[in-house]
């Protein structure tokens, strides 16, 4: 699948929230564990961009979209930065979002090839995410990404069955010859 990956600031993510909208409740409509429980109303999907636009406008989240042949919105994810003092080097990889009319065809490893250039680029050696699904699992691993453990019953699946969430890190080289 051929693939823009765009980094939007927080006007554009508001400029595209009728898409990334689109996106999220596709992934949650798809059973994907992102935050959100059925049933999935547009209110909450816009309450939700608006919050990640506002924490983009504000540096501390970094969103990256990966946009289709036609121009569309095929995935998304977003970089959190932590922002304690004691953690600069710091990253949580979180909502890695891929329309299930792009899945298994790269959208989702592209969009994190692309946040660890992205961290790097801004400082950030350490990643930390989690996931509830095996498919995610899979495409983890193949990125490189450690596995830290599991933590039974800690969240709700969108269908409102308790899940697992496994953690994962990945250390980012500081510059290339690292």
């Amino acid at each position: 699948m051929s693939l823009v990956l765009q980094q939007f600031d927080a006007q554009a993510a508001r400029a595209h929230a009728h898409a990334l909208c689109d996106l999220l409740m596709d992934c949650v409509a798809g059973g994907a564990s992102v935050g959100f429980v059925q049933p999935m109303s547009v209110a909450k999907a816009q309450h939700f961009w608006e919050g990640v636009a506002a924490a983009v406008a504000r540096d501390e989240t970094v969103l990256l979209v990966a946009r289709d042949g036609d121009g569309r919105v095929a995935g998304s994810v977003q970089l959190v930065l932590a922002t304690k003092e004691n953690q600069p080097h710091r990253a949580d990889v979180s909502k890695l979002l891929v329309h299930r009319r792009a899945r298994r065809l790269g959208v989702g490893a592209q969009l994190m090839r692309e946040a660890e250039v992205v961290a790097r680029r801004i400082g950030r050696t350490v990643l930390v995410l989690d996931t509830a699904t095996p498919e995610a699992e899979r495409l983890y691993e193949r990125e490189g990404w450690q596995r830290c453990g599991s933590i039974p019953d800690y969240a709700l699946m969108p269908d409102g069955a308790l899940c697992a969430t496994t953690i994962y890190y990945k250390r980012l080289a500081t510059s290339p010859a690292a």
